[in-house]
């Protein structure tokens, strides 16, 4: 079992559950997807373009960051690593503007680009609930990946949407990654994990579809931090969103132990949440008509596609 925590991990049965929620809510006449091009050819009719695993960390304490400290609500080393890394995402057939620095992998696989600079350093347009459109970072991250693979058709006529992560951490872990880059990116001295000392705050994590005829529809986990301690002492919202994908994982693999080598998008995503989503707070989906051109120009011209709001063109702040 490969990359099963929140996302990775969670995010994935979280696409899986919104597609099935949208056929229901819109009544549609459709079987239930049983394989990796059902599910994509679902995706496809629905009219799915743009897929964001939409996070946003709301998490704080009454102590400052210091210079030279990176705080955050999970691993420093481990967001460090993922905020210098080359921003990479899945690249849907539905886009016509190439971004400058875009490369693809030396791979046949021709979904998956990357761009030439840290993750951390590109800025991308999203949504959640709570507090509504924000500027989040666009940190490469395997479902990034392995959801457009999976939705992915090769046929006549070809069909992927386009998946990244747009992550809007913690506010102190906001500031480390601006002193991270003020810095060249060379990494503080100092690594603190926020725990105990959290006063308030919610990890709203989820999947935003985009493009389909109601516009955008958020599904996923609110978990708040004094929720998350009622559940489990010792946690903070993140990390608890987090351990309900690996222990869901981990008893999904007890169970089927001839499976072999499986990323989650190969998983019973019913038989997952099942087991997740008592400690995952608030799981719900949302829609939304937010668009990456809503109040746009308030200040200048922009460059924009008013044609289809779903570029990543559109999308990516300049």
């Amino acid at each position: 079992m490969i990359t099963h925590g929140a996302n990775p991990g969670l995010a994935s049965h979280f696409v899986k559950q919104a597609l099935w929620n949208l056929v229901n809510e819109w009544q549609l006449e459709a079987y239930h997807p049983a394989n990796a091009r059902e599910w994509a050819s679902l995706a496809k009719s629905l009219g799915i373009k743009v897929i964001h695993v939409a996070e946003r960390d709301t998490q704080e304490t009454h102590r400052l960051k210091l210079p030279n400290e990176f705080v955050n609500t999970w691993s420093a080393d481990g967001f460090i690593s993922e905020a210098s890394q080359p921003a990479e995402l899945s690249w849907g057939t539905h886009e016509r503007y190439w971004p400058q620095e875009a490369h693809y992998h030396d791979v046949n696989n021709q979904t998956t680009i990357y761009l030439n600079r840290p993750g951390a350093s590109v800025r991308v347009r999203s949504w959640t609930p709570s507090l509504g459109s924000y500027h989040g970072y666009l940190i490469t991250h395997a479902e990034s990946i392995s959801i457009g693979s999976f939705l992915t058709l090769a046929e006549q006529e070809p069909y992927n949407p386009t998946v990244h992560y747009a992550y809007l951490p913690c506010p102190d872990a906001m500031l480390s990654l601006q002193e991270l880059q003020g810095n060249e990116w060379h990494e503080q001295s100092g690594k603190r994990l926020l725990f105990s000392e959290i006063v308030q705050g919610t990890d709203e994590l989820g999947v935003l579809l985009m493009g389909h005829k109601k516009g955008a529809y958020w599904y996923g986990s609110q978990l708040s931090i004094q929720e998350a301690r009622q559940l489990a002492p010792y946690n903070n919202a993140t990390s608890l969103q987090v351990v309900a994908g690996i222990l869901a994982g981990l008893i999904w693999a007890v169970r089927n132990p001839q499976q072999g080598v499986v990323e989650p998008e190969e998983m019973d995503y019913r038989y997952i949440l099942e087991i997740a989503t008592p400690y995952l707070g608030i799981v719900a989906g949302y829609y939304t008509d937010w668009t990456p051109l809503k109040n746009r120009e308030k200040l200048f011209k922009e460059n924009l596609d008013l044609t289809d709001p779903w570029q990543f063109h559109n999308i990516r702040v300049q």
